[in-house]
């Protein structure tokens, strides 16, 4: 991928794309996963707050936001849905000016059956694509999330453009 100077750079081919490889297989799992979140009336994003909730801790909506990677308005919405349907509730904090969330009874059961299932598809993933390689893809996309938030915008190496392209 040398660059001839005056010549328009040399991109990665699309198909070895970083963001594409990543939008692909993020499509690829998720759609595994989609069939049986479907059955029961959910939405990823609603499975996402669910499966949030289910360690017990009632969360604020801030930290459902970042734990689920969905955008705060997206995130107060979804919830309202859930509550509609008796699947979470408000509980009591020791701050009033947070709202706190947690599963109801039957939220929990929902989150059960659907944990199964999704079990199921994990041990299906794993089963072919290997236990060990799975963990250690995953290490890996959370060592390269450390390292993107890490770094600036920009590149810290800004290429030499024609006046009045930057």
């Amino acid at each position: 991928m040398s660059d001839t100077p005056g010549s328009p750079p040399q991109l990665r081919g699309f198909e070895a794309s970083l963001p594409i490889a990543l939008l692909r297989a993020r499509h690829a799992t998720a759609h595994k996963f989609k069939r049986h979140t479907d059955a029961e009336g959910l939405t990823q994003p609603q499975w996402r707050v669910l499966r949030a909730l289910a360690a017990g801790e009632p969360l604020d909506v801030s930290t459902i936001s970042d734990r689920c990677v969905l955008m705060q308005p997206s995130v107060s919405r979804l919830l309202k849905g859930l509550v509609e349907r008796g699947l979470i509730e408000n509980v009591e904090g020791t701050d009033a000016r947070r709202r706190l969330l947690a599963l109801t009874p039957k939220g929990r059961a929902l989150f059960e059956r659907v944990a199964m299932i999704s079990e199921a598809v994990y041990r299906d993933i794993e089963s072919v694509y290997g236990r060990e390689d799975l963990q250690r893809l995953v290490e890996m996309l959370v060592r390269l999330r450390e390292v993107a938030e890490s770094l600036p915008d920009l590149p810290r190496v800004m290429p030499d453009l024609p006046p009045g392209k930057r």
